[in-house]
């Protein structure tokens, strides 16, 4: 692919399809050519993890400190206690910011594996309640908030469609977009930074953030976007059947993990090896145009790349050696997601359609029930068909598991404790 750009920076993104949108691309292309630039993503610490759709920023990041620039990642201690209204339809849970804390302990541990924090050319990991929550109101509103009009506030789109679903948007919400804009401010103020970053959905929050700069007549500074992460079929990446795709192995497993991506769809590889993996673009080249099972095996070279990023390579390999010793040798592998259920309960029977949902292999009852019917689900290997069937201690083998399997790729395990 020919160079669009100056700066090694923006030509590693363009050509691993992160661009959306550029606030000023000659201009923030220019500055990156000429030097090196600070730029940051924020994050709220609204749950104990990011999930996939964080991972693309988050690679940003990453290939802004491998182009030679220095990363910034910001974790929202005062955001969080406002919560972004973007795109929702009701306001989030207020968090403690002992809660707060506790989540960016936790999210902490990610970023440790996606970004260097130490070494030569350092990421650096800045928390905006050092300021946000030092801020006298009165002071803020005169020094900051005459600089936002309301007006032009109502007019994006994460606020209109609140409104238009005739949906309450609070005043402390609100104000979510003026202390975005203002971060960008103080991230320059403190750190040079010139840069920001984000989803597709936070074009409107980090214009805000540029807009404020001028107005305060400090220097320029740029925004850049990725598009809304889509598979093929038109659905939203992001969600499997037990929910949300996490990033903490404590939410999401690293075998979970790894068969979301190796679940790819076929269409879709090529995308998901540019952005996810940090293979060369030749390499990645020569595995999306393969057909076939050749094409299988570019979905698990995939999986386990990202896997290897995103939880360790030892993690990836295992799952990776899991799947392997499960789909292609029929064993019962003891490292498959495994799920407890308490011996009482099963000397008593337990629906398999509540089975199926307490295993993570659908979503509700009526989910597992037309998987049922489908003819996608087996238990031990054995096809069932009865959405009325129950599972008991006779369905133990002898490894002391019941193995259920929703289609050719989904397993886990049920142990009696």
């Amino acid at each position: 692919m020919a160079a669009r750009f100056k700066s090694d920076f923006l030509n590693v993104l363009d050509q691993r399809g992160f661009i959306h949108q550029i606030s000023d691309p000659d201009g923030l292309d220019a500055l990156a050519a000429k030097g090196p630039i600070t730029g940051y993503v924020g994050y709220d610490a609204t749950a104990t993890s990011i999930h996939i759709g964080n991972l693309i920023t988050v690679t940003m990041l990453y290939w802004l400190q491998e182009t030679g620039h220095k990363a910034i990642s910001l974790m929202g201690g005062g955001t969080s206690m406002v919560g972004d209204p973007s795109f929702r339809d009701d306001q989030r849970k207020l968090l403690t910011v002992e809660q707060i804390a506790s989540n960016i302990e936790s999210i902490k541990r990610v970023y440790g594996r996606i970004l260097r924090y130490d070494g030569a050319n350092p990421a650096i990991m800045v928390n905006n309640a050092e300021w946000l929550l030092e801020l006298k109101y009165v002071e803020f509103l005169r020094d900051v908030g005459r600089f936002f009009s309301v007006n032009r506030m109502l007019s994006f789109d994460s606020v209109k469609l609140r409104l238009d679903r005739e949906q309450s948007l609070s005043f402390l919400e609100f104000n979510y977009m003026i202390m975005q804009g203002y971060d960008f401010v103080e991230l320059n103020r403190r750190y040079g930074c010139v840069l920001q970053m984000g989803g597709s959905d936070q074009w409107g929050n980090i214009i805000n953030g540029v807009d404020l700069s001028h107005r305060m007549e400090g220097p320029q500074l740029y925004a850049l976007t990725t598009p809304l992460l889509t598979k093929s079929s038109g659905e939203k990446m992001g969600k499997s059947a037990s929910g949300a795709v996490w990033l903490n192995g404590d939410l999401f497993s690293p075998y979970d993990f790894w068969q979301y991506f190796r679940n790819t769809e076929d269409a879709d590889v090529g995308k998901w090896l540019k952005i996810f993996t940090r293979l060369p673009l030749d390499e990645i080249a020569r595995l999306a145009v393969l057909q076939g099972n050749e094409l299988n095996d570019a979905k698990k070279v995939l999986a386990t790349e990202v896997t290897a990023i995103v939880h360790g390579r030892d993690a990836a390999d295992k799952a990776a050696a899991t799947a392997a010793a499960t789909f292609e040798q029929g064993a019962i592998d003891l490292s498959l997601p495994t799920f407890e259920l308490s011996r009482v309960e099963l000397k008593a029977g337990i629906g398999l359609l509540s089975a199926l949902v307490t295993a993570g292999l659908a979503g509700s009852n009526g989910e597992a029930r037309r998987a049922i019917q489908g003819g996608a689900i087996r238990v031990n290997d054995e096809p069932v068909t009865d959405d009325r069937a129950t599972l008991s201690e006779a369905h133990l083998l002898p490894e002391g598991v019941i193995k259920l399997s929703s289609g050719k790729k989904k397993h886990a395990l049920l142990r009696a404790a």
